[in-house]
């Protein structure tokens, strides 16, 4: 080698070792961690990303504990763990809307003039709640003083519980009904999942509902300090409890995300408008809470 040759390669000792380091690179290997890492540039790619919000929609937009289309998933789930962020009052629930379905604003919704439906699912356009409650309430008291009168008419036992139940499920029936004519039509897949995996649990859900997965949103119970319980619950929200082969699919994906387990219990379903109307497990007209569960909407033909 020229002297010449010497300056730019160096000398042969270290043009011996950098031929030896080049033949034992692995290139997969390299690839596969430099994959791994936070680079500057994967940093402003996911900024740009979060940033290209013109054809996107948030209801919850300034909601302290929703996702912002200003912040990648991933800031989201580091800036709220459910399993350490503390609720609040102003904040019962850490939520994320797919961004890809409209809806009213939060602040602009019926249901936050109704107490205790505040927190259910994004308002769909065209919703008239107050009516369903309205008239859902009419249904329910009319259903109760029948039930009344038939529990004073001294008939036969068997008779009086026959009666008072097919008069819950009538009222039922009516109510879905009339939530449907007037778009109130969400529901949600309600799954519970233990302290130590809601952080794994809510990831999974968050990200398949940004990615137009699931269903129109999802929530999950932040930490409470007066609730012991051991488990935290998590909504899936479909546009239309009526849509059965829409519901189905929003269960299958939950199942395929490894959110349903085979031998665990199974999923329930509950349309919005029974909890408007307070319509919860041993209420006095002995409606079913809810309307559908995993077990028999995955069941094979």
């Amino acid at each position: 080698m020229s002297s010449d040759d010497s300056d730019f390669y160096g000398n042969d000792d270290i043009t011996i070792d950098l031929k030896s380091k080049v033949k034992e690179f692995d290139v997969k290997d390299w690839w596969e961690g430099y994959g791994s890492l936070d680079t500057p540039l994967k940093r402003q790619a996911r900024r740009q990303a979060a940033m290209d919000t013109s054809h996107l929609h948030n209801p919850y937009a300034g909601v302290e504990y929703a996702w912002q289309l200003t912040e990648t998933i991933e800031d989201f789930l580091e800036r709220v763990p459910p399993a350490t962020t503390n609720g609040t009052s102003e904040n019962p629930w850490i939520w994320i809307c797919n961004p890809y379905i409209n809806r009213k604003k939060k602040g602009e919704a019926s249901n936050q003039m109704i107490h205790g439906g505040e927190d259910e699912a994004p308002e769909e356009v065209g919703a008239d709640l107050p009516r369903v409650v309205e008239g859902g309430m009419a249904r329910l008291h009319f259903a109760s003083e029948f039930i009344d009168a038939c529990r004073r008419s001294g008939n036969h036992p068997s008779f009086v519980n026959r009666e008072c139940r097919k008069a819950g499920v009538d009222a039922a029936k009516d109510i879905l009904d009339l939530a449907k004519a007037h778009h109130v039509r969400c529901g949600k897949w309600m799954l519970f999942c233990p302290v130590f995996e809601v952080n794994e649990v809510w990831e999974i859900v968050a990200k398949a509902t940004a990615n137009n997965e699931l269903g129109i949103a999802a929530k999950v119970a932040p930490r409470s300090t007066s609730d012991k319980r051991t488990d935290r619950l998590v909504c899936v929200y479909t546009a239309d409890f009526s849509d059965t082969p829409d519901v189905r699919r929003v269960a299958g994906r939950l199942k395929q995300l490894g959110l349903i387990e085979a031998k665990g219990r199974p999923l329930y379903y509950k349309p919005d408008v029974y909890t408007y109307l307070g319509i919860s497990h041993g209420n006095p007209w002995e409606i079913r809470a809810s309307i559908y569960d995993t077990a028999s909407m995955l069941k094979k033909a």
